[in-house]
């Protein structure tokens, strides 16, 4: 007889390890990391709890839990985190995305599908799309994956970013829609776009400090640092954004939960007109958009 573990027996000693470590999330991570380091699905962990698993694997866990409960979020163990449905790849220089900013890209695919962008069609159709600071490109590659027929530009002030989005692009089937140009904000593009995303450090210097350390301690100070005040980085956006957006044109940024009137100020200084503030599924405020009116003589 086997004493090896079985696939139910280590998911459930892995979730009373996290969960008696204080880890709030201890299921999902639990199941996350025993379906990665096993091979299992989230069918098998129910149906074939009784399978035995792999000294080696069960071994593995224990310092990936290690890690968990030492405050390494679950994707950065694993390289690789989930968003709009499709996995990417991280990397040190790059933010882990988060499901927050799905909103972000709904906002975007909204105007597109909607017609609100004049000349481009539902499935991306004469869509140019910028996404500055791009990160691991999960908003630009998640974009053209819905909006077949678009193509992208995505820049980023770090080249170790700009390598990772490559290699997601790649990976999802948009690299050849999606050219890269590494430069922070708009000097590292050229040329006029009718929808413009970004999602920009927006956390005052002085509250990084007191983040969660799975923030803190993992992701790069210089994607999360906007300032004195979280609003620089809108402010450079804003002070170069009718140079690159086409008339008619859509910019829509992700902001902090407190950040909505500030940011949605600054746009209208910038001459954006038709401004929104958009929530999140959890009913903070998470988006910003507005839309460059045609100039008149």
């Amino acid at each position: 007889m086997s004493d090896a573990p079985t696939l139910g027996a280590l998911l459930a000693a892995a979730r009373r390890r996290l969960a008696s470590a204080g880890v709030d999330t201890a299921a999902i991570d639990a199941r996350l990391l025993v379906e990665a380091v096993t091979g299992a699905s989230r069918l098998d962990l129910l149906a074939a709890a009784d399978r035995p698993v792999a000294p080696g694997a069960a071994a593995r866990l224990d310092e990936w839990i290690d890690r968990r409960i030492a405050g390494e979020p679950v994707g950065r163990i694993l390289g690789t985190a989930s968003f709009y449905g499709l996995d990417f790849t991280l990397g040190p220089d790059t933010l882990e995305p988060r499901p927050d900013t799905e909103a972000l890209v709904e906002v975007a695919l909204g105007a597109v599908r909607s017609g609100r962008i004049a000349g481009v069609s539902p499935d991306g159709d004469g869509l140019r799309l910028l996404d500055l600071g791009t990160g691991t490109g999960a908003i630009a590659v998640s974009l053209l994956s819905k909006l077949t027929r678009a193509r992208g530009l995505a820049t980023d002030l770090s080249p170790g970013a700009l390598e990772v989005a490559k290699g997601n692009a790649a990976r999802h089937g948009v690299g050849d829609r999606l050219d890269f140009a590494l430069g922070n904000f708009f000097a590292a593009a050229s040329g006029s776009f009718n929808l413009i995303v970004s999602n920009p450090p927006y956390i005052a210097s002085d509250v990084i400090a007191g983040l969660d350390r799975e923030v803190r301690l993992h992701d790069p100070r210089l994607a999360l640092d906007g300032g004195i005040d979280g609003l620089d980085a809108y402010r450079a956006i804003l002070n170069d954004v009718r140079d690159h957006l086409s008339s008619g044109g859509i910019l829509a940024v992700e902001i902090g939960w407190d950040q909505g009137t500030a940011v949605s100020t600054l746009f209208g200084a910038a001459g954006l007109a038709e401004i929104e503030v958009h929530r999140d599924l959890g009913g903070r405020e998470r988006v910003v958009s507005g839309l460059l009116p045609a100039q008149t003589d």
